[in-house]
């Protein structure tokens, strides 16, 4: 079948819009009906080449839309299904799967980084060339071929902009909060970073009963953001941010840190200024050639837990719907998260705009009339 799709040719390029073709799914996969996808930093971070990924490519790992077709060994969703999409499928039998950890999978990982389909193939091609998978799902399209472990079904009454962000931004924060760090009823949290992700800490906080919410922003709208959705202290990176933390916690030091940036120096701030036994939640990618570090004495003598979270340490066929229906509750304000919409041919202009610090997150809406024929 034929699809639209943005096409990013190569690094640092504008994104192309252009006809794709997209072949039919196999067994284990599952053709969706894009909607909406979000516009992520990391889809930034690959066009600029500071993630590799192969190119060219079809890139967004933030979507939900509609089943149009399933592959014969897929049960768990039909066509006509609403979906929100996850960009880390599992093959459910591996040591980490079965461990209960999916988004580790060792099957998953290599096909991740080579931009292809479990199988080693890309179901994309422009003009007879292959174009590969980004994370998976590409949902810089009109309609996507996926991993059948990525399409999650969602109440139809969660609205596609909202489901779009759940399986990524907010998964990963809320995730870090509320998995990863399992932020405790009473505690004091600080939370590096006030786009997407780190809202959704923020809001993963507040839903695991967090009693100061600290948030760290260089940008004052986004501080001034944090405040509406739950933080109760902003303050800025040119702030003194360890003596500011100590000073609002008499002097011991957030329980807990969750760094949604990974900029250079972040982590030695959150070890320094969260208190001794805390931890320290790493969510944000740093360069490939990046190697933070922290106070070597004092890791050992205050006995301070950093960790990584990848994905929002999740179970994603457990977690997106309990978002979801949170957000069907009026307990996590999800839609508030989201800035500005925009068509396909926008989405150059959704890039900028992210770059320039003018977005939560933006959202591309796909019109039903325009998708795959």
């Amino acid at each position: 079948m034929k699809t639209t799709g943005a096409l990013l040719q190569e690094q640092n390029a504008p994104f192309e819009i252009a006809e794709l073709e997209l072949a039919d799914p196999g067994p284990d996969e599952v053709l969706v009906d894009i909607r909406a996808t979000g516009v992520c930093a990391s889809d930034a971070h690959t066009r600029t080449g500071r993630i590799p990924s192969p190119l060219p490519a079809v890139l967004g790992h933030e979507g939900a839309g509609i089943v149009l077709s399933v592959g014969e060994n897929v049960t768990h969703v039909s066509p006509g299904d609403h979906v929100a999409l996850s960009w880390m499928p599992s093959c459910d039998v591996c040591r980490h799967c079965r461990a209960g950890r999916p988004v580790l999978c060792s099957a998953a990982s290599p096909y991740l980084l080579a931009g292809t389909l479990l199988d080693g193939t890309t179901r994309l091609s422009h003009n007879g060339r292959e174009v590969y998978q980004y994370s998976f799902i590409s949902t810089f399209a009109n309609a996507a071929v996926v991993p059948k472990n990525s399409a999650i079904r969602i109440d139809e009454s969660v609205p596609f902009d909202v489901a779009a962000l759940i399986g990524c931004a907010v998964l990963t924060g809320y995730g870090a909060a509320v998995n990863r760090a399992r932020i405790t009823p009473g505690s004091t949290a600080l939370i590096f970073g006030a786009g997407g992700v780190g809202l959704s800490a923020v809001m993963g906080a507040v839903v695991s009963g967090a009693a100061q919410i600290i948030v760290v922003d260089p940008i004052a709208h986004k501080r001034e953001e944090a405040l509406g959705f739950g933080a109760t202290h902003t303050l800025s990176s040119e702030d003194d941010v360890v003596a500011r933390v100590l000073e609002l916690t008499d002097g011991f030091g957030a329980d807990f840190a969750i760094d949604g940036v990974g900029a250079p120096g972040i982590l030695d701030t959150a070890f320094r200024a969260t208190v001794k036994g805390g931890t320290i939640v790493c969510v944000g990618v740093p360069a490939p050639d990046a190697r933070p570090s922290v106070s070597g004495p004092d890791l050992v003598r205050h006995e301070k837990v950093i960790t990584g979270s990848l994905y929002g340490s999740t179970l994603p066929h457990r977690d997106i719907p309990i978002i979801a229906e949170l957000y069907r509750q009026g307990r996590l304000p999800l839609d508030r998260l989201i800035t500005k919409h925009y068509e396909l041919a926008q989405i150059n202009e959704a890039f900028e705009d992210l770059e320039a610090g003018k977005l939560n997150r933006g959202v591309v809406m796909l019109d039903a009339e325009n998708g795959g024929e």
